[in-house]
């Protein structure tokens, strides 16, 4: 379900730093190879999900893609960068409503998630709709996020004003990833390669806690003490961790999907 924004068409941006090519260019790949990676693992929902990036140097400009592609169409020229106030700096076409709601009031908002992914994935989106807290640290994988994730209680149907974005950004607070009660989820980041990274193991976290569920057995949690210890020791390695893995997407899709990075 989706629903164009009326961009805005007066006023002038302030002047602010130049752009740098080769970073926004780079920051286009990076961000592009999300999606189609996330298209080959099925965590996409048709044309309605979407992701973002502050452009490099900027805190005033987001990359996002455009309505109407699939996340498995998207290239790094068809991004499309945006400012805070619903107007297209570059790029053809726009944003879909919600993408923008959500996107340029989380980046207003919370300057450190300079990139912010919003997915339907199939099995995170399973435990935003079950009783009490969605993940329950009982898998390696889920200690990741221990002490990381908030959970948005008020769903107030589609994300279509800025203050349902303020509002979300407001739930999120401290935390990294925000399950959205019957809706979905939102994983933020201080790089796109941070935020590809958790958005790739909460599924998995999710998948797995799913199908223990489906056993029928007492799901076992790890000990609060050790989860914590875990956490710190991930988290300690994360940025680098991120880092080789997003370059390890781009190999892949250097060899079955070249195009994404035109």
């Amino acid at each position: 379900m989706a629903h164009e924004l009326r961009l805005v068409e007066d006023g002038a941006p302030e002047a602010r730093a130049p752009i740098d090519p080769d970073a926004l260019q780079a920051a286009r790949a990076d961000l592009a190879a999300c999606f189609r990676m996330a298209a080959r693992l099925g965590l996409e929902e048709g044309i309605c999900n979407h992701f973002s990036a502050l452009v490099p140097g900027r805190d005033d400009l987001f990359l996002v893609n455009p309505y109407g592609l699939a996340f498995r169409e998207i290239t790094a020229s068809r991004l499309l960068v945006c400012d805070f106030h619903g107007r297209v700096v570059a790029g053809e076409g726009q944003p879909e409503a919600t993408a923008f709601f959500i996107h340029a009031r989380l980046h207003a908002r919370l300057p450190r998630a300079r990139a912010a992914f919003h997915t339907h994935m199939p099995y995170a989106t399973a435990l935003s709709m079950t009783e009490g807290e969605p993940l329950a640290f009982a898998g390696q994988t889920a200690l990741k996020f221990y002490g990381r994730t908030a959970v948005d209680d008020a769903y107030n149907g589609l994300a279509l004003d800025a203050a349902e974005g303020d509002r979300i950004a407001a739930t999120l607070g401290d935390a990294d990833v925000v399950f959205l009660r019957n809706h979905g989820v939102i994983v933020t980041g201080p790089t796109v390669a941070e935020a590809w990274d958790d958005l790739y193991y909460l599924e998995r976290a999710a998948e797995v806690q799913v199908k223990a569920l489906s056993t029928g057995r007492r799901l076992i949690p790890v000990d609060p003490e050790i989860a914590r210890t875990a956490a710190a020791q991930m988290r300690e390695g994360d940025p680098e961790s991120a880092r080789l893995h997003l370059a390890s997407v781009k190999r892949v899709l250097a060899r079955h999907e070249p195009d994404f990075a035109e």
